[in-house]
């Protein structure tokens, strides 16, 4: 037990914080399941950013494009740049679409739906709260009072010192 600022008693924590424990009533299948989608959902994150990467690189491409262009026609071969500037330079690289237009329909459509998914069924099974196979998992490999295997962080994100059962999730 600590004493707070203001004289309360307080609990050290010695384990996932409320937002992190599961629900009365959570049953191991579902937080397996809810575990499952978790991953689904990380996986198409990780599938997003190489879109956005696709999308970069392929910008870059086209401007690196647009200056060998210019290198061409400036060491005498206009015609060649002609070529490339008429039938490559600002080309779609999908029917009527260049990759922005790609990520938007991304973003919009499937990346969309699928985190509205993953929240509403979180929501609804878990009352919301986020990782708690991961977190049960955590509490299952670390060794409980060994330094760098703590619950929590040892001060919480506004320095104000370590998490307690009262203050809440650090």
């Amino acid at each position: 037990m600590t004493i707070s600022d203001d004289g309360q008693r307080e609990r050290r924590i010695d384990g996932p914080d409320a937002a992190h424990r599961r629900p009365d009533g959570l049953d191991d299948e579902t937080v397996e399941a809810l575990g499952d989608l978790s991953a689904a959902l990380e996986v198409v994150e990780q599938a997003r950013g190489f879109l956005y990467g696709f999308h970069r690189l392929t910008g870059k491409a086209d401007l690196a494009l647009g200056e060998a262009v210019e290198k061409l026609r400036a060491a005498g071969h206009a015609e060649m740049a002609d070529g490339l500037e008429r039938d490559l330079v600002g080309r779609n690289v999908i029917e009527g679409r260049w990759t922005f237009q790609i990520v938007e329909d991304y973003d919009d459509g499937y990346y969309a739906a699928f985190r509205e998914s993953e929240k509403y069924i979180r929501d609804a099974l878990a009352a919301g709260r986020r990782h708690l196979f991961e977190a049960e998992m955590k509490e299952a490999r670390r060794t409980t009072g060994r330094r760098h295997h703590e619950a929590l962080p040892r001060e919480s994100v506004d320095g104000a010192g370590p998490a307690t059962e009262e203050s809440g999730p650090a």
